[in-house]
Parts: C-alpha cells; structure tokens; sequence
C-alpha cells in the first residue's frame, strides 16, 4: 500500500512541488500572475504551486498576486511566508477593480457553489456577473477560468464521460450560472480579443476534503453510503493546480476549452468497499444506481499535459490512511451525488 502523509505540511508540500512540465512552461517567459479568488479550497496551493514554479524557472522577478477576502489570517501569513502577494480585497462589494494589479495572466477561481438553491440570485451575480467585470478589467490578459463538469448532461458510465464536445445541458441555477460564466469570457474573447481558457473540473482531491474524503468518512463512521449515483471522477489536486497553470498557455481568443479530471471512472460501490478494507469497517451500501451519472472525458487533457503522477487507487489508500490518523478535514462536503442540480 502506498505510504501517505502524517501531516498537513507533508501534504501541503507535496501539493505544491512543480511537475517538470509546469516548470518548462513557465521558463518560457511566464510574467507575474493574478489569482482571483485565492482563498478558497484549491486556491491557496495553487498560488504557492505558481511562485514555486517560477523560482525554478529562474523567474524569481515575477510577482504572483492572491486575490481574496481571506478569512483566515493563517492563510495569508502561509501564502506571504512562501512568497506570494497577498491583497485581501471583496471582488463582489468593491464597485471598482481598478486597485487590482495588472498582469499578463489571471487565474479565475472565484464561486459560489453550496447555497445556490436558496440563493439563485447571488449564484448568478458570483458565478455570471462577476466575470464580465473580470474580463473587461483584463481585457488584455490571458485569463485561465475555472468552470466546472456540472455544465454537461449526465451521461452512461459506459461511454467514458462527456467529452468537450458534448454540447452543454447544465441541470439546476449553480450549474446553469457556471455555464454563465462560460459564456462571457466567451464573448470578451469574440468581442475584445481576449485570449482564454476554460477549465471544467470534477473533482479534485487534497485528502482534506472531496469525493475520496466524503466515501471515506462515511464508511469508517458506520454511515450508509448511497449508490444511486453509481460512479465518480476524481483528480489529484496537485495535478488540477498543474493544468489550470498550465492552459494559460493554451489561453485563445478561440477559447481553449479542456475537461479536468482523473482517468479513471470509479464505481461508488467499489471504492466504499475498498474503504471498508481499509479501515477495517463494515460497508453499508443504500440506493439503486441510476444508469448515468455527471462524468468526463479527460483524454484532451491526458494528451496535453500527461497523466496525473497520483493514481485513484492511491488516493483511496492515502484518504485512508490519513482519516484513520484522525487528521484535519474541512467539513465541507462535496454533494457529489446530487442529481437534481440543487446545491
């Protein structure tokens, strides 16, 4: 079995070593960074992932730049400590963006996901509004956005997931208010001439939280675990952090669209019996699969950027092992298996 972390500065500094890929990239004349929305879950590795890069590709004069309320003073401290900017500012309350820095290249992370049932408006004005602000003020920039799989239909785990081609059928306001999203840093590209590139990912995985940390905690607190969403993508987020960087390069007035997740389609059932292996837990399944399920094609991905260096059966174990030694988690679950769109 795979030998996991025993901390969380393990896992952080596993999160944020540059692959040699990412490295290579920035070497060829990067320019400092703007991440928007850098205090969220996947956000504050990212950006330590970036200045991390950079230094190795010799461009130590690039200035990466954390954009976010930050809550949580810890968070700034970690991302200054590593050499990052960090400029607390509210991209929703403050009218202007201009106290924004310029850059040749932002990173768009911003969204508002849980809540969006009760909240619809507030869905659209984060996730649909907020963006065209965003892509006016750097209209000039390559812009890497952050989107998210939910915009396609649920499709046979037998056809290997929705592929970018697949036309966009988003089910319920959040995922309706991504596509949103999509659709005007679109227009800016048609529009402006700016370059961009959209990310739609599901779902990432940092042992703190996700799909893996759901299933697992659940099995090893003697909790049922439904089926009726019978199978799941998941990706490493070391290897989600890499691709969103790495398609600033990619980044067109054509709009480079790619799906972000792992290669493998898991089965619900299988990984909770795994779990249960694992944790030495009886595995209480509940539900009747459905025969599709919200799934992606990662194989545009695969081609460009290579093969995430964490497999999904390791993730299993590390999940494992990492919530038998009782370490921290985030508290927010996923809501993956969600089918009616309303989160």
């Amino acid at each position: 079995m795979s030998q996991g972390f025993t901390s969380e500065a393990e896992l952080e500094a596993r999160l944020v070593a540059p692959s040699a890929g990412l490295v290579e990239d920035f070497a060829k004349g990067a320019g400092d960074l703007v991440i928007l929305g850098a205090g969220g879950k996947m956000g504050p590795t990212l950006a330590v992932l970036a200045r991390n890069a950079l230094n190795a590709a010799g461009r130590e004069h690039d200035t990466v730049y954390a954009v976010s309320r930050f809550g949580e003073a810890s968070v700034r401290e970690r991302l200054a400590q590593a050499g990052v900017e960090v400029i607390p500012f509210d991209l929703v309350e403050n009218d202007s963006l201009d106290a924004l820095p310029d850059a040749p290249n932002v990173v768009f992370m911003v969204g508002a996901k849980f809540g969006a049932a009760t909240s619809p408006s507030w869905a659209w004005e984060v996730n649909a509004a907020l963006p065209d602000r965003i892509a006016r003020r750097y209209r000039n920039s390559a812009i890497a956005a952050l989107s998210t799989g939910n915009v396609y239909p649920f499709v046979p785990a037998s056809s290997g997931g929705a592929s970018e081609d697949v036309a966009p059928a988003p089910i319920g306001e959040y995922a309706q208010s991504c596509l949103g999203r999509e659709r005007v840093f679109e227009f800016a590209a048609q529009e402006r001439g700016t370059r961009v590139s959209i990310v739609r990912l599901n779902y990432a995985v940092d042992l703190r939280y996700g799909v893996l940390a759901d299933i697992g905690s659940a099995v090893h607190a003697g909790e049922p675990v439904s089926v009726d969403t019978a199978n799941v993508n998941v990706v490493w987020q070391g290897y989600a952090n890499e691709v969103v960087l790495r398609s600033l390069t990619h980044a067109s007035t054509d709009v480079f669209t790619i799906n972000l997740t792992g290669p493998e389609t898991l089965s619900v059932e299988a990984v909770a019996q795994r779990f249960g292996g694992l944790l030495g837990r009886a595995v209480t399944i509940v539900g009747e699969p459905q025969p599709t399920a919200l799934l992606n094609d990662s194989s545009r991905c695969m081609a460009l950027f290579g093969y995430p260096s964490v497999s999904a059966q390791t993730l299993i174990e590390w999940q494992a092992q990492w919530i038998e030694a009782n370490l921290p988690m985030t508290a927010k679950p996923t809501k993956w298996a969600v089918r009616d769109g309303k989160f």
